[in-house]
């Protein structure tokens, strides 16, 4: 048996995976807010050690933790370096498989985590009839993965970063610093820190009381759901350019890649689903030059515990 951990904005999720997906154990516990990369590496190691207690075995025999991590990921050296979303972020490479296989006393892997979530979609989900996808991971950021001729497309490292796609010239601010990125728009991060100034600057919202009544600390995808449910204005309103933002970087892809579909996932995208694959589907039907072409977007089929799946196979 071995680990998978998906690690993101707001949990660590940690799947006990034996086979290719069979679930013996897991655990979640929320990402630290601060303490930057040496603390999500204590809380992922404890978080691993929940899941195999939970799978009746011990963390010492597990053959590997696999890690699916946002930033800038070198999987040979194994570090993690640019993070904006994490314990505050850090920008300098971290020895991340070092240090939690110290912790675990375990041999780690470390890979991106949409390119690990994608690789499952690819092999056992909702991308293994498309020879070509892009894999849109929508939650605290925004990931990407290209995935062509049934292979992910790696460029030089880095590639598949959707979410810092610029899709308007001087736009709004993005948590990386730049201006206009389908991040600044969608990413769950910046869709609260627009939701907070927007309401600081007096616009009625129930997007803080419904957080409260949850006992949560950010607006989570739960938060947001339940806001659209009660039908608030500035809810909707977010999520509308979520939606543009997102449909119009998937178009461009379409535009110069010429994929079969796009797969739909992350913390958001598996929360609103159906409904969110349909309304980008038809956002990005104007953004697309050649009339005849009209790619599917499908939900990603292994939901929650795809990310954690995909990384689990990172140790197979």
């Amino acid at each position: 048996m071995r680990a998978g951990v998906d690690l993101g904005g707001t949990k660590i999720e940690v799947l006990i995976v034996e086979g290719e997906r069979d679930v013996r154990g897991r655990a979640r516990r929320p990402t630290p807010t601060e303490g930057g990369a040496a603390a999500v590496v204590e809380a992922i190691a404890a978080t691993v050690e929940e899941a195999a207690d939970d799978a009746g075995v011990d963390g010492g025999r597990l053959t590997g933790v696999g890690v699916g991590s946002p930033g800038a990921v070198d999987a040979a050296a194994g570090t993690v370096g640019f993070n904006s979303n994490l314990a505050g972020g850090w920008k300098d490479p971290y020895p991340f498989t070092d240090e939690l296989g110290r912790m675990t006393e375990t041999p780690v892997r470390v890979a991106n985590d949409v390119d690990v979530a994608a690789a499952a979609e690819l092999e056992l989900g909702a991308g293994r009839d498309l020879p070509s996808f892009l894999a849109v991971w929508w939650g605290t950021g925004v990931g990407g993965c290209v995935v062509l001729a049934g292979k992910q497309w790696e460029g030089n490292g880095a590639a598949g970063e959707l979410g810092h796609t610029v899709v308007k010239l001087g736009g709004r601010l993005c948590p990386c610093g730049r201006r206009g990125c389908v991040e600044a728009y969608a990413g769950r991060a910046a869709m609260e820190a627009r939701a907070r100034h927007l309401h600081e600057r007096g616009q009625h919202t129930k997007l803080f009381d419904l957080m409260e009544k949850a006992n949560k600390d950010r607006l989570t995808s739960g938060v947001w759901e339940r806001a659209l449910k009660e039908d608030d204005r500035l809810a909707v309103e977010l999520i509308d350019d979520a939606y543009d933002a997102l449909a119009a970087a998937c178009g461009s892809v379409v535009n110069l890649l010429d994929v079969d579909g796009i797969v739909l996932g992350g913390g958001l995208g598996t929360r609103f689903g159906a409904t969110a694959a349909e309304r980008i589907r038809e956002k990005m039907r104007p953004h697309i030059f050649n009339p005849t072409r009209d790619p599917a977007v499908r939900p990603a089929e292994l939901g929650d515990d795809g990310g954690a799946i995909g990384a689990a196979l990172l140790v197979r």
